[in-house]
Parts: structure tokens; C-alpha cells; sequence
């Protein structure tokens, strides 16, 4: 398994030591992914599977983002399964969403 736990290890390569454009992506991070995540949830309660996966490919790129490697792989895998009305890959996703949430937060009491 690569990485499914989220850290700065690729913003810090792509900013190369700017430390105001790391802290403007995790600002936009802690920002855009509550709602995203929401907005997920209640497409999926919906069951607007096809609305749910434009998100998931919207949040699968913040993964990308926090060097989380096979988390972005199993959304590559939901968002084409919700395209297909299959939404059994939710928990892990979940899953994965909980983590980023944990992590964002914790930053920001720091």
C-alpha cells in the first residue's frame, strides 16, 4: 500500500519552500472540503449517484493534494462506479473523507 494517511509531502515539493503558497492550498482545502463533502453526502442520501461522483472528482484531486496515493486511486474507482449507479466502494470512501477531515482540523488548532 502507498500512502492512505494525508500529509503535506507533495504540497511541500510543488511549492518549493513558499510557505505563503502552502498556507493559500491549505486554506482552500480547509474552505472547499466541508463543502464538497456535504454537498456528497446529500447527493448520495439523494441518490444522485451521478451528482455524487462530479464531486468525488472534485475531492479525489484535494487527496492528490495531501499525497494520498491509494486514497486517490479507490476515488478513481467510486467516481466511475457512481457513473454506473454502484455505490459500494461508500464506506471506504468515507473512510478516507473522515481522515481528511481529522487532519485539515487538526491543523487548524495549531
Amino acid at each position: 500500500m502507498k500512502n492512505q494517511e494525508p500529509n503535506f509531502s507533495y504540497i511541500e515539493s510543488l511549492s518549493a519552500g513558499d510557505q505563503a503558497f502552502q498556507k493559500r492550498l491549505l486554506e482552500v482545502l480547509k474552505a472547499e472540503l466541508p463543502v464538497e463533502i456535504a454537498d456528497f453526502e446529500s447527493f448520495i442520501k439523494d441518490n444522485k449517484l451521478h451528482k455524487a461522483a462530479e464531486l468525488v472528482h472534485k475531492i479525489k484531486h484535494k487527496m492528490a493534494l495531501l499525497a494520498m496515493d491509494d486514497a486517490y486511486e479507490l476515488a478513481v474507482r467510486f467516481e466511475n462506479e457512481l457513473h454506473e449507479n454502484n455505490p459500494k466502494l461508500l464506506t471506504e470512501f468515507n473512510a478516507i473523507l473522515e481522515k481528511m477531515t481529522t487532519f485539515l482540523s487538526r491543523l487548524t488548532k495549531t
